[in-house]
């Protein structure tokens, strides 16, 4: 059976450093940068990307819709 993986793309200028998404993640993937945005906020990243499964719980709770989900198929 093929297995999901998954991968985010996160808006870094967008990003308010609000963690909600890091709470809503089952495989810890994402953490927030040491360094700032140009409005001074910590973004989102993937410190753990290869725990993603895409299963989008990031995107989906997102205030500002500033995460984007990509899935792929592995064998």
């Amino acid at each position: 059976m093929a297995k999901m993986r998954g991968a985010i793309v996160v808006d870094t200028e967008a990003c308010k450093g609000c963690e909600v998404c890091i709470t809503a993640c089952p495989t810890e993937v994402i953490a927030m940068t040491t360094t700032v945005n140009g409005k001074g906020y910590p973004v989102a990243y993937m410190e753990n990307p290869e725990a993603c499964t895409g299963c989008t719980n990031c995107a989906l709770v997102c205030p500002d819709a500033v995460i984007t989900v990509y899935r792929v198929k592995t064998s």
